[in-house]
């Protein structure tokens, strides 16, 4: 994954391709966009669609690829994906048929051709919820740009509203590629606010193409002024990287009369670069965080939200090794240190306000890449925000003066008899930046408050090591542990225009991580993190986030072996909401009635990919496969609350459900590098896909009695 200004991956001495791999046949691929609408089924017949998926998956593995994907129901229409006109001398011109590459994510909201809504994660296979609209929709293109030589150089455009009436607004994200390139990381801003960041899948010959949606109606506010675009995907081309990435973003508008009340001013914390036309992101450590801003006086209610991504040094974060170990193994580079453990904190006039410990992201070329095509890895495209209530500060913020907001991460020190501590730093780089979103009481009243309530003590935190020697007494393999925990609670008594009001907001956190290392670069990672968030608001938060990644790499006589294992997940169960959505809003357009005052995400992937390569004659092989499972589900609670202070789920309803099987067979000729956790040094493969099984269900028939 690339940084802005030098990427380390762009820095390497690549091999020469001689041979592109050769073609193989393909399940999945298509020319432009199939699209498959299913009839919503019911739950027996969900099950039995599952039990037929599970065969046919088994069938894949052994038997022959068909020529046609796999489809079940009504009959696909085709349309016709955007292209991009590229005027370089870089640019390859695309094959007609591209293969699709994809993240498995809740549905959205968006608009059809016709202007008619729909439920939808934007995929081929998946079936999709029509709803005829009853006020006009428009659509409008922001961005068509070919991303080539474009490091510092982002695109910048104009913003105008559109001509009809809207209060929601999708983002719809469409990119082509084709030839070799890294993944490499975006931004999207509106001036200095950064509205979604995303990275890129890695092309092959033939060409890839994705969409990705998004419901951005928490930024409405900004949506309804000018504002300047600014899209930043630094990218190199040149004879060894080939390709651009051609992007179109284009936004739906349309109207819903019921739904959350986006707020109505929205502050950056950034570097504030917009008007220079470049991305408002800082690099932590390099850049200070720190804005210093004016709340409006009669702010009511105040979240934070953090947008965070490690990169370079940082990018495997979670496979980091302690400080004290960075050079366990002599004659070989210095590892990633700061230990595995991250925790990106927010301070409000220099006292801590909210931390956020990050889910660990993995991109599409790191570990092997095998393991994310065409199916990338989890948050890949949409890497997601953490959100913090400060409203409890609101009697200190609104006081018309300015104050400073800054962010932070913070990795792990530790000493020789096994002490560690916060570092207060990490290895190069975080991509930072943040939002203060604000709701406004009448005009005129100023919020006052009685004495903040601050209570954030120290973290716990544990660590061991410990190395294994040879029988020469050189180092053979580093062991250690990581335990941390986190407690942090703010509150206040806020005085608004009509009444008084106490707010509060908790954080409790835990974090394991339990690492083998080898000399010869062998890894191995099991890490959960786990956390419960509270905010008097009605705003209820519980996740779990477990990783295992096993890596082994082998070179001997110019044969170089990689294999790796990775399974993981990302469950999540929230009860009310503070900016950003939480799944359940489309189905609200199906029926308001329904009212579901939570949503509970559980997804997972696991996956294997084995690779070699001959360095010599320049040949490869690799293999891999990922399986992924998603459910949300639309939830509602009781006024009883667990021992936690969670209120009990009374009821839940499934929604939204995919299981998606990928196979990709890759040989041919290779060149290049890839994100690696625990050599950043390796051979980066770069075959063909050989094709994938997706299917996809949303339940839109929500009855008000359910």
């Amino acid at each position: 994954m690339s940084g802005q200004g030098a990427d380390r991956n762009d820095e390497k001495n690549a091999v020469s391709r001689l041979l592109d791999p050769p073609g193989s046949f393909t399940c999945g691929d298509r020319v432009g966009s199939s699209h498959i609408t299913l009839p919503v089924l019911s739950p027996t017949r969900r099950i039995l669609l599952r039990m037929l998926g599970g065969a046919l998956a088994l069938a894949v593995l052994i038997t022959v690829w068909p020529e046609k994907p796999f489809a079940w129901g009504s009959r696909p229409a085709i349309t016709t994906l955007s292209r991009v006109n590229v005027p370089s001398a870089h640019i390859q011109t695309l094959s007609d048929t591209l293969s699709e590459v994809f993240e498995v994510y809740p549905p959205v909201l968006a608009v059809t051709p016709t202007g008619d809504l729909e439920i939808t994660d934007g995929s081929s296979n998946a079936s999709v919820a029509v709803i005829p609209s009853a006020k006009p929709t428009c659509q409008s293109t922001l961005v068509q740009h070919s991303f080539a030589n474009s490091y510092g150089q982002p695109y910048v455009g104009d913003y105008s509203p559109p001509p009809c009436d809207f209060n929601r607004v999708t983002l719809n994200l469409t990119v082509q590629a084709a030839g070799r390139q890294y993944d490499r990381l975006g931004s999207i801003s509106l001036g200095d606010i950064e509205l979604f960041r995303t990275s890129t899948a890695e092309p092959t010959k033939n060409g890839i193409t994705w969409t990705y949606l998004k419901d951005v109606t928490n930024f409405l506010p900004l949506f309804r002024a000018q504002q300047r675009i600014i899209f930043d995907l630094g990218n190199l081309v040149n004879d060894i990287y080939t390709s651009p990435f051609n992007v179109t973003l284009t936004a739906a508008f349309f109207t819903l009369e019921d739904g959350p009340t986006p707020a109505d001013v929205i502050i950056p914390i950034s570097k504030r670069q917009g008007a220079a036309g470049q991305a408002s992101f800082f690099q932590f450590p390099q850049d200070k965080a720190v804005n210093a801003i004016t709340l409006p006086q009669n702010t009511r209610k105040a979240v934070f939200t953090i947008a965070a991504t490690g990169q370079a040094q940082e990018e495997f974060w979670w496979g980091n090794v302690p400080q004290s170990e960075t050079n366990v193994f002599p004659g070989n580079d210095s590892l990633a240190g700061f230990s595995p453990f991250r925790e990106v904190q927010l301070y409000i006039d220099d006292l801590l306000a909210g931390v956020a410990w990050p889910f660990p992201v993995i991109f599409t070329g790191g570990v092997v890449p095998g393991l994310w095509r065409p199916v990338v890895g989890i948050d890949a495209f949409d890497l997601k925000e953490e959100e913090i209530d400060i409203t409890p500060w609101l009697g200190l913020l609104c006081d018309g003066k300015r104050h400073t907001f800054e962010l932070r991460v913070s990795g792990l020190n530790d000493s020789s008899n096994g002490t560690a501590y916060a570092s207060n730093t990490t290895g190069t780089t975080w991509w930072l930046s943040g939002k203060v979103f604000t709701w406004l009481d009448r005009p005129g009243h100023v919020t006052t408050s009685g004495q903040l309530k601050h209570l954030a003590p120290d973290p716990s935190f544990q660590l061991a090591s410990q190395v294994y020697h040879s029988s020469n007494g050189s180092n053979l393999t580093l062991t250690y542990e990581v335990v941390a925990s986190r407690h942090l609670s703010v509150s206040s008594q806020i005085q608004l225009s009509d009444r008084s009001v106490t707010v509060a907001w908790t954080q409790q956190l835990q974090y394991s991580n339990s690492g083998n290392y080898t000399s010869t670069g062998d890894q191995t990672n099991t890490a959960l993190t786990t956390g419960r968030h509270r905010s008097s608001g009605g705003y209820y938060r519980t996740f779990e986030y477990p990783i295992y990644s096993h890596s082994t790499q082998q070179s001997i006589d110019g044969n170089l072996t990689l294999t790796a294992t990775v399974n993981r997940s990302k469950n999540m169960q929230t009860i009310g909401r503070l900016a950003f959505p939480i799944g359940i809003e489309p189905y609200g357009a199906v029926n308001a009635s329904t009212a579901f005052q939570g949503a509970v995400l559980q997804t997972s992937q696991n996956g294997s990919a084995y690779y070699t390569a001959n360095q010599t004659e320049h040949t490869s092989y690799g293999y891999g496969n990922t399986t992924q499972h998603m459910s949300l589900f639309g939830v509602r609670s009781s006024a009883d609350s667990d021992s936690n202070g969670i209120p009990k789920i009374t009821h839940s309803k499934e929604l939204f459900h995919r299981q998606v099987l990928t196979v990709n067979d890759q040989g041919g000729q290779w060149t290049g590098h890839f994100s690696w956790p625990c050599r950043p040094d390796g051979v980066r493969p770069d075959g063909q896909l050989m094709g994938y099984l997706p299917a996809g269900i949303i339940n839109a028939s929500v009855r008000p009695d359910m």
